[in-house]
Parts: structure tokens; sequence; C-alpha cells
């Protein structure tokens, strides 16, 4: 089967990117696909992800004002798809642009839109009036424009509510490793991964590891993720005379070692799409202490039997969640176990044959 993925681009360090690197590798190296990915002005820049040197590539360049760029765009895609003659595509593409594609694609091609972010991700923290209104007029057109897709995916049961359509189905995200070896879980370290923002809430765990500290001057929290001088991190950890405690660190490659080496995972995201870093962690065995927000958390976590879920927000009761951990070794190595095994649920043998599935009963 001959299958086009159409995405922004796929070079940057971002959850989208590494999921779409474990789908399309596993499509084509073990089912037999024949994949091809359809990207933006990548201009042969390296890959941050390691995608299967079987996938094909193809790089649209668009540029100019809005109109030379909607032309290209539209001409690029027309122009690759005539040239593929795909049996499926699959659009990740979260921007409104994505959404016009089974307008602009007119032939019949079954075409399917995964949809990786929340729309509560896109209001952000206390929107203005402005921008609630500009919103509200965008998802009208995205909940319009989401029903001439043949499917609509999403990732997690409780975002359907967001999306007043008929097509959408559930696939949650693969895990993009497991080990039979877990982390040992006895380093005086809690980690964090994602990039710095808002949204992750980095600021939040930040007070509730003052908190910590207090408590357990000898443990270190890592956040790893792309640095955001505007999130003023580094300044906030010396306000609260933690810098010494607090390591930031630019994304790795290697983040499957940090997680080994560490013995607890902290996720403080005030809204979520998913949560790829908290299956990554449960299946090294390191249990996560996570807020319960939107959307996620709740359909990974079991919460006190391979993980805490803590009321969103609350920072105190975040902190006092991880020292229950740190003051427990014990503990640490249950909910790390049942968390390792738990998880097993989104491993890609188990999660890439429902797309299989989908992309077959679509082409019959």
């Amino acid at each position: 089967m001959k299958l086009l993925y159409i995405t922004n681009g796929i070079k940057g360090a971002a959850g989208l990117e590494r999921v779409l690197s474990i789908k399309a590798s596993y499509l084509v190296d073990v089912l037999g696909y024949e994949v091809h990915i359809l990207m933006l002005n990548n201009n042969n820049a390296k890959l941050f992800y390691e995608f299967s040197s079987k996938i094909i590539l193809h790089d649209v360049i668009v540029y100019g004002n809005p109109f030379q760029y909607i032309r290209k765009y539209i001409h690029g895609i027309k122009a690759t798809v005539k040239k593929i003659n795909p049996d499926v595509i699959s659009v990740c593409d979260d921007g409104l642009k994505g959404f016009f594609i089974p307008k602009i694609i007119t032939n019949k091609t079954p075409i399917i839109y995964e949809r990786h972010v929340s729309k509560v991700i896109e209001l952000g923290i206390k929107p203005s009036f402005i921008k609630k209104v500009k919103l509200s007029v965008k998802f009208l057109i995205m909940n319009y424009l989401a029903k001439s897709f043949d499917k609509f995916i999403l990732l997690t049961k409780d975002t359907i509510s967001e999306w007043n359509i008929k097509n959408s189905k559930v696939i949650p995200n693969p895990l993009s490793f497991f080990s039979i070896d877990s982390a040992l879980l006895d380093n005086k370290k809690v980690i964090a991964v994602g990039k710095q923002g808002i949204q992750k809430g980095y600021d939040r765990l930040l007070h509730s590891w003052k908190i910590v500290q207090e408590n357990h001057p000898d443990w270190e929290l890592s956040i790893y993720g792309k640095f955001d001088p505007k999130s003023n991190l580094v300044s906030l950890s010396k306000q609260l005379n933690i810098e010494n405690s607090v390591h930031f660190y630019k994304p790795v490659k290697n983040i499957k070692d940090k997680y080994r080496e560490s013995s607890i995972f902290a996720f403080s995201s005030r809204f979520e799409g998913f949560g790829m870093v908290l299956i990554e962690a449960m299946a090294l065995g390191v249990p996560c202490v996570s807020f319960d927000c939107p959307f996620g958390p709740s359909t990974i976590i079991k919460d006190n039997e391979d993980g805490f879920l803590v009321a969103n927000g609350d920072a105190d009761a975040f902190a006092e969640k991880l020292m229950v951990l740190i003051q427990n070794k014990d503990k640490r190595i249950l909910m790390g176990g049942t968390a390792k095994e738990n998880v097993k649920r989104y491993l890609p043998e188990t999660i890439m044959p429902q797309w299989d599935k989908l992309f077959k009963e679509l082409t019959q």
C-alpha cells in the first residue's frame, strides 16, 4: 500500500515529529508499506529523530506574501499527490491550512486527519476577549472542515467532546521505545521532559520543587527541552533559591538514557494533547507524578497504582507526591514496575495494527 503523510516539517525535536518517525518507520520496515512524507521548507535540514531510510521524502518550498504562500502550497500538494498517486493520505498538520486538504485534493483518495493537540492548547492561559473571538471563529471553521475527512483521528477519548463530528476515531500514540531493563530508581534525580513554555508548566514545577528542596536538599531536578528565554525559568529558580538543584538541558537524542538515570518523572503540564513523555518514562519503569490536566494523563496513569495524579495546579500536592516517592524506594520500585507493565498497551505492535486495519478499510 502507498501512503502519503502531509505535515509541516519533520526536522524538529517535538512530539509530532517523534511520533511520525515511529509510525512511518514501522509501516515501511515491518508492514511493508511504501511511505511518502510531504513536508514544507525542509531545505535538506538534518532530522532530529531517525526515520527509516526506506521512507521517501518530498520537500515543498513555500514563501512570499499570504497569496503566494497559499498558491505554492496548493500547487506543491497537488503536484506531489499526482506524482505519487497514493492509496491513502494522512494529514499531520495541526494548523488551519491542513483542514483544507480535502478541498485541495479533489480525487477520491481517502484522506485522514491526525489531531495531535487539544483546542485548549491554542486557547492558552487566560486568553483575551479578542483571542477568544478569533479562536471561536477558527474552531467553527475547523469543526466544519473536519467532517470532510474520511476519518478524524484523536489521541484520547476525552478529546472527542471537542469535536462535534461523527467520523472521529481514537488511536493513541505508540511508544518510541521499550526495553527489558528498567531504571534502578536509586539516583536522587527527578526528570521532566518537554519544551519550555506556558503549556508545560515548569514554573509550577519549580514552586513544587522549592517545597521538595526544603525537605530533601540532596535531590536534583533535571529539565530537558527546547529553551524559551521568555519563560524566565532560570530567573525563577534563582528567586526561589533552588538554582543549585535545578538543571536545564537542551533536547537530547539519548533521552532514554536520561530516563534510566532518574528515579521519578515529573509531568507539570497545564494542558496536553496526549503525554508522550509519560509513556516513555513508564516504559523504563520510572514512576510518574502528574497534574491531572486536559488531556492525556488520566488516560495513561492509574492513580496510586502506576503513578500519581494531582489536581491540576495544586503545587503543594504535587510536591507532596514527589516526596512520597522520594522517601520510599520500595514504593518507587512497586509503582515503576506496574507502570512498565501497564504501558505495554502502547507498544507499536499493539497500536500500529490499528492503523493498518484503518488504512485497509478505507481502501476496500
